[in-house]
């Protein structure tokens, strides 16, 4: 019985307290702005898992110059493939590694653009391979190097 007394009491108070103020929508947003979030991250999830797979790649993707990496995790944000595998994220960068790997166009639109990227990092003309021809002696990001270098990402990749 002192339970309801002391529900009883509490929402007297609560009354007492509230009956000076005027109310506004910022203040019933306020009211009900405690109850929003129990229990949950006001951190969307996508984010989390952008988080949790950039985190994996920045530690397991050997990348000298960082070109690479910074084209990959562009490339992971704006994958839809990512959203679909919310509740496991390494899977969903396995899947989109494998799109990668197995697709040419977008496995040499890749290279090409940690090319650029390296260019614009180095302010220098980057070195484009094209299909089929030998790389530069100097180009960091050759079809083979970032095949490896993809192909080692996702051997590592444990869920």
């Amino acid at each position: 019985m002192s339970s309801q007394r002391d529900r009883d009491q509490e929402k007297n108070l609560q009354q007492d307290i509230l009956s000076d103020r005027k109310y506004s929508l910022a203040e019933a947003i306020g009211r009900e702005g405690g109850n929003f979030l129990k229990g949950e991250s006001p951190v969307p999830k996508l984010v989390q898992v952008t988080t949790e797979v950039n985190l994996f790649i920045d530690n397991n993707l050997p990348d000298s110059s960082g070109a690479l990496q910074s084209v990959l995790k562009r490339w992971v944000k704006s994958d839809p493939l990512l959203s679909q595998h919310l509740e496991s994220p390494l899977k969903g960068l396995d899947k989109i590694l494998e799109k990668i790997l197995t697709q040419q166009g977008l496995f040499y639109e890749m290279v090409r653009e940690a090319d650029v990227k390296w260019g614009q990092m180095y302010q220098e003309r980057p070195y484009f391979q094209k299909p089929g021809d030998p790389p530069h002696p100097d180009d960091e990001y050759t079809h083979e190097a970032v095949r490896e270098k993809l192909s080692l990402l996702r051997e590592r990749i444990t869920f």
